[in-house]
């Protein structure tokens, strides 16, 4: 009979021993080994209570940008000079005509052309605005830069070794990186930026695209505090539509706004876009006069 309690006790033992490797070892962590009082009874010691877990990972938050305290335009003026530089492709070339004849009135404003044809912001490869625009601003310092870029800009960004295709998320960034280190550039020179977004396009297929670039923009302006002013609106018809002739400033007469391509203006579609922005600076400059006559 000893033998036999003995044997008992020899497997009773062999069990509990095993349950116990078992729940040590169980996956999920859970089990009488993370509350060990429970089992072996008396206080655990700091030695033995469990690593407290890590916490997740949170997601990384981009800092608010923090802009530089530039000089304001009506303090400029009141010195008597006001230089304005405008940057962009070929639409701006229309738009520093308009503006260039809008203000031309002003006592001590200029208004400088920096604007090149075929150029953007999607291909530094043919022509870095970023070099091209600090270069520029050595050669011929500015208070003032409006800038209107993106019609040739609806094609790959090349970024760190990688290309990213127009209207994807990548290429949205990419684009985004350049907006921002143009105008972070300009205004650590203390010059203050105006973006001007692009018309409408009589194409569906481009206007979708150039619609893309001016939420890409006006996103970025409004995160950096700088004027975006629209240009969409008022280049659509009252249904809400591409149309190439519509009502003039003051006259209320139908006027050809747009050139045959459906992408450039007329002269009275560049003065039509110069409005809100000749506006806009007048209003911060404190500038007043005349708006420029409608073109023949």
């Amino acid at each position: 009979m000893g033998r036999l309690r003995a044997g008992i006790n020899a497997i009773t033992a062999a069990l509990v021993v095993g349950v116990v490797i078992g729940l040590a070892l169980t996956p999920d962590g859970r089990g009488w080994l993370a509350k060990p009082t429970l089992m072996l009874g008396g206080a655990a010691s700091a030695s033995a209570s469990p690593e407290p877990a890590a916490p997740a990972s949170l997601p990384v938050v981009a800092a608010a940008p923090v802009a530089p305290v530039l000089t304001p335009l009506a303090e400029r003026a009141a010195r008597g000079q006001l230089r304005i530089g405008v940057f962009g492709d070929s639409m701006a070339d229309g738009l520093w005509t308009g503006l260039y004849r809008d203000m031309r009135g002003q006592p001590g404003v200029t208004v400088i052309k920096f604007s090149e044809v075929s150029t953007g912001l999607s291909r530094y490869d043919y022509v870095d605005i970023q070099a091209k625009t600090a270069r520029q601003i050595a050669e011929e310092p500015v208070d003032v830069a409006v800038i209107l870029f993106g019609t040739n800009d609806a094609q790959g960004i090349s970024l760190d070794g990688e290309i990213h295709d127009f209207g994807t998320e990548g290429w949205k960034a990419a684009y985004a990186k350049r907006v921002d280190d143009l105008v972070t550039m300009l205004r650590g020179r203390n010059i203050a930026v105006y973006w001007v977004g692009l018309p409408a396009m009589k194409r569906a297929s481009f206007d979708a695209k150039m619609t893309l670039i001016n939420e890409v923009v006006s996103a970025r302006m409004q995160a950096l505090g700088v004027p975006y002013i629209e240009t969409e609106s008022i280049t659509r018809n009252a249904d809400g539509e591409y149309d190439a002739y519509l009502p003039e400033t003051g006259t209320g007469r139908e006027r050809l706004m747009r050139a045959n391509d459906g992408i450039h203006m007329s002269m009275a579609g560049y003065l039509r876009i110069t409005e809100p922005v000749a506006a806009r600076l007048k209003r911060d400059a404190g500038l007043t006069g005349p708006v420029a006559e409608p073109a023949a």
